[in-house]
């Protein structure tokens, strides 16, 4: 990575309309309430459309039916996207009963989405039940405040239920870090809980009046699962055990996967290691790191906004030496740390603590009754009688955690009569997608309804090529912003049109190296072919061990990306 000092600290230049839009908001309020009035149109006009992302919301439509509606002289059919903060992915069984009744009544799908930031989302909500669902999840200790735009959004947390004392207290660093980094506006509570506007003036110490310059993510990682996928995130807390006990964190700064079709100045970058601190100065640099992106951010060009472009542009050494300054402490050489894997562990596992943890697969994190496999009814029915609680994954899974000895056969007969336990793969279990079509309006291909099939086409080549029983770290994304992780798979497909995707390969099954294009705008027909060959490579020439993208850069069929910001776009 850069380490010298190569560009200036602040980008001078034209701010971005979205700076403006910021500015303007009156600290994110705009004019969302009277907006909430006008029955008139489903959507939010002007900078509105913006502005409720920072209130946990997307304004999406049915691309399905876009056309016919165009044709019908009627505008798209709006509906919110609402994304819940949610640290660590840990909520309760009557939490649970409250969305579940939420999707069912107010939502046009039905569906409850697990996503890979380790939350939910509501997607179909009409306009007139947006405030109905901010309420909702007010009344069961929830919200959807920050878990989008220019913010620090949900922070993520290792599901790990075998080491319940270390995974709590990670846990609880994960929440810490959530509160901390918070917007302190009273917006939302205005807006969606009816709150009453105090005569104070609003303040943000950290995130300041016109917010980051671009979205920021946060990771606490307890090795040796990266089911995180640290990499992809901007400030990392890889966790440091004595004795199973916590006593501090490496800090990695500088992860992100997101680029765009053919704009050399993006790439994909993974994080960079700044040092090892002490539990006590955890709030403190991380509220360093997230004021000198802040200050330091590129606000004239969003695409070269983020994190990994800031210390790209400044030096990984100067960046971190700004951290130490603004928190007051000096980072320590990193403590060894090493990771295994990053797939979820499907099934029971027993903890430490004598409690019982039941990992439930869930395809692409879509949770609705199918024909044959009620799963939406099969969780209602756990929540119902379970006590302990549920963790959502970073991998579209959910773990019923905390299950006693004398409640693991009724929490099991439920799982198995309503199909949550159906019989799985080690492929489908390491595969993943993002939303995409039909309602993500950046999607240009296929990702959720493709990846099914798409793995069964996978399975085939496997099972015939004689490793069946082994799998591939797989991931498909509609588009280049990162939402599926495709950069940091082994197989990593990125939608470029309709039926059409950039064929990456070369990362490995911990997460730690970036994929690299082998092949451009390619139909189905084509990566499967390709990925064949490659397969049949694999299959043939590895070694004891060794996983597909290791072999893949190993036997030099591509080569692996050492420096991002010059190499990312490389042949």
């Amino acid at each position: 990575m850069n380490e010298k000092h190569p560009g200036p600290l602040v980008v001078e230049g034209k701010l971005s309309d979205a700076e403006r839009m910021k500015l303007e908001s009156h600290y994110l309020r705009g004019t969302i309430a009277e907006d909430l009035q006008d029955g008139l149109t489903g959507g939010f006009k002007g900078d509105n459309f913006l502005l409720i992302r920072f209130h946990g919301m997307y304004q999406q439509d049915d691309r399905d039916i876009r056309a016919e509606r165009a044709e019908q002289k009627l505008e798209p059919r709006h509906a919110m996207m609402l994304r819940c903060r949610l640290p660590g992915g840990i909520m309760t069984p009557r939490q649970w009963q409250a969305i579940d009744k939420f999707a069912a009544d107010n939502t046009l799908y039905g569906s409850i989405r697990l996503t890979n930031r380790q939350t939910f989302q509501f997607h179909g909500i009409l306009k007139q039940n947006v405030k109905p669902a901010h309420q909702m999840l007010h009344d069961v200790g929830l919200d959807a405040l920050a878990t989008a735009n220019d913010v620090n959004r949900n922070v993520l947390c290792t599901s790990n239920p075998v080491e319940s004392q270390l995974h709590a207290e990670a846990w609880e660093w994960a929440k810490k870090l959530s509160e901390h980094l918070l917007p302190r506006t009273r917006a939302y509570a205005e807006i969606w809980l009816d709150q009453e506007k105090v005569a104070t003036t609003d303040e943000e110490p950290i995130l300041g009046p016109t917010y980051l310059p671009r979205k920021f993510k946060t990771t606490v990682v307890v090795p040796p699962q990266n089911d995180v996928d640290l990499h992809a995130n901007d400030m990392n807390f890889v966790a440091i055990a004595e004795n199973g006990r916590l006593v501090g964190f490496n800090l990695l700064v500088g992860g992100g996967l997101s680029v765009e079709h053919g704009n050399k100045k993006t790439y994909a970058r993974t994080a960079s290691e700044f040092g090892y601190i002490p539990l006590a100065h955890t709030l403190a640099v991380a509220q360093a790191v997230v004021t000198t992106q802040r200050d330091w951010g590129n606000r004239t060009d969003r695409k070269n906004a983020k994190t990994k472009y800031t210390l790209e542009r400044v030096g990984v050494e100067a960046f971190k030496a700004e951290v130490e300054r603004r928190a007051g402490i000096k980072f320590e050489p990193i403590r060894p740390y090493a990771f295994t894997g990053r797939g979820d562990r499907i099934g029971w596992v027993k903890g430490i603590d004598d409690k019982w943890h039941l990992t439930l697969f869930i395809e692409n994190g879509r949770i609705l009754d199918y024909p044959g496999k009620p799963l939406k009814t099969g969780l209602l029915e756990i929540a119902r009688v379970h006590k302990g609680d549920f963790r959502l994954t970073a991998n579209q899974n959910l773990i019923v955690a905390g299950v006693a000895e004398k409640e693991k056969e009724k929490i099991e007969k439920l799982a198995r009569d309503h199909g949550l336990m159906a019989a799985t793969t080690p492929q489908r279990e390491n595969s993943m997608a993002c939303v995409s079509f039909p309602t993500c309006p950046l999607a240009m291909a296929e990702a959720e309804r493709f990846l099914p099939q798409f793995v069964d086409k996978i399975e085939a080549i496997m099972t015939a090529r004689g490793v069946g029983d082994d799998h591939i770290v797989l991931r498909v994304t509609g588009c280049p912003n990162g939402c599926g992780r495709a950069m940091l798979a082994e197989i990593g497909l990125v939608g470029k049109a309709p039926g059409r995707y950039n064929l990456h390969i070369g990362g490995n099954r911990t997460g730690t190296r970036i994929a690299r294009m082998l092949r451009e705008n390619i139909t189905e027909p084509e990566i499967i072919e390709t990925i064949d060959a490659l397969v049949g490579r694999w299959a043939t020439e590895r070694e004891p061990g060794e996983g597909f993208g290791d072999f893949t850069v190993r036997v030099g069929i591509i080569r692996p990306i050492l420096d991002p910001a010059r190499d990312f776009w490389g042949e």
